[in-house]
This record gives C-alpha cells, sequence and structure tokens, in this order.
C-alpha cells in the first residue's frame, strides 16, 4: 500500500499536482490537517477535487470545526475521532491541536484529546495488522520543537507505542522522519512550500516492511 501524505496546505494547492507527479501510484491520500487558512470551509473542496484515490482527512487548528461537515459531504472520509480499515491497514484519526498561546479555532484539551484517541485505539485491538495514526498536532518531544521549546502533545505521546506510523503536521519547520521504539513518525512538511511524503507499506502473509520518502517539488 502506497500512503501520499500532506499537511499544512493552509488553503495553498499549487504544488500539489506536480508532488502527485512524482509520486507513481496512490492507494490512499493522507492529509494532516490546516486544509484552510481559517476557512472559508468550501476552500477544502478544492483539494479533495485534486485526487483520485481515497482521502482520509483531520482538520488542524486553523481549520474551523464546521470544515467537518464540508468533508462528511465530500467524497474524502473524515477521519477526526475516527477509524477505518482499509486493504488490512487500521487508520485511526485525531484532528485539531492541544492548546496554543493563540486562541486558534480548533483546539482540544489534552485530556479531551487522550480520552477520545484512547476510545479509538481501544476499538482497533490488539492487532497484528499495521496501525496509522493520522493527527494534526505532533507528540510531545517528537517534531514539535519552535524556538528551542517543545510544543507537541502529551496526551498524544501516550499512545506511540501502539501505532506502527503516525502521520502529523502542524509545525512548519520541523519536517521529517523520527523513530520511537516501534513507531515511525513522520512530519511531511508544509505542503503550501511543496513538501509531501511517500509511505510504502509492504506486507507479505503476517509481516510488513514500512519505508517512507518524503518529496519537495521543483527536485
Amino acid at each position: 500500500m502506497r500512503l501520499f501524505a500532506i499537511a499544512d496546505p493552509h488553503g495553498n494547492y499549487s504544488k500539489i499536482e506536480e508532488l502527485l507527479e512524482q509520486s507513481g501510484d496512490i492507494d490512499v491520500i493522507l492529509i494532516a490537517g490546516d486544509i484552510t487558512n481559517f476557512g472559508p470551509d468550501e476552500k477544502a473542496l478544492e483539494l479533495i477535487d485534486m485526487f483520485k484515490p481515497p482521502i482520509l482527512a483531520v482538520p488542524g487548528n486553523c481549520d474551523h470545526e464546521s470544515i467537518l461537515e464540508v468533508i462528511d459531504n465530500s467524497r474524502a472520509t473524515n477521519l477526526h475521532n475516527g477509524s477505518i480499515t482499509i486493504d488490512g491497514v487500521q487508520f485511526v484519526g485525531m484532528g485539531g491541536s492541544n492548546p496554543t498561546p493563540f486562541c486558534t479555532p480548533f483546539e482540544i484539551e489534552e485530556s479531551d484529546f487522550e480520552t477520545n484517541l484512547n476510545s479509538l485505539m481501544n476499538e482497533t485491538g490488539n492487532t497484528e495488522e499495521p496501525v496509522v495514526i493520522l493527527t494534526h498536532v505532533p507528540p510531545y518531544g517528537i517534531l514539535d520543537e519552535v524556538g528551542g521549546m517543545h510544543v507537541g502533545c502529551k496526551a498524544l505521546s501516550v499512545f506511540l507505542d501502539k501505532a506502527d506510523i503516525m502521520v502529523c503536521g502542524h509545525i512548519h519547520e520541523a519536517r521529517g522522519i523520527r523513530n520511537s521504539g516501534k513507531t515511525i513518525i513522520v512530519n511531511p512538511g508544509m505542503a503550501a512550500l511543496g513538501f509531501a511524503a511517500l509511505i510504502d507499506i509492504n506486507r507479505e502473509n503476517h509481516e510488513y516492511d514500512i519505508s517512507i520518502q518524503l518529496l519537495e517539488a521543483g527536485r
């Protein structure tokens, strides 16, 4: 399975087509929030219409909560506080962000974040199949540094050992790939600047191999 992951387009989708041309055959699209830049909600449809494969999306803190209804009524799957299994791979999603100093539109208390995600992860059960968590915010201490400070979600860190892959965004300066135990965390980078990631999950029987490539428009 090949996943095409983007985060933080902030309403600027001008680089998406070029990134798709670099990506070959894609099975699932992952959108890790900040789809718009504080709206309008309907702008999300412009992005969704650019893709042919199935789309899983969560909102970011710079999206209004009302964007969920727009996603629900589109051909994309709203993965916020939800889960879905596609070809044996389990996807779990939580959008928004932990509280910020900026009082952005879609912020969630750490306690609510943990409660909701715990419920979703319990639904997946103990599985030998790959588990992908799609969020906007990164876990605390990983790909979350701004000005020398860690600003990630502490509640999300609790679930690191329960996923094989975690796709996030939010911190524009923190594009990259990190490992924490068995979990690979990837921030594709700011899609508005022409960044994305390809994630390949190759399976044979009950074993699987994961490879990730960071993409940049113009290369």
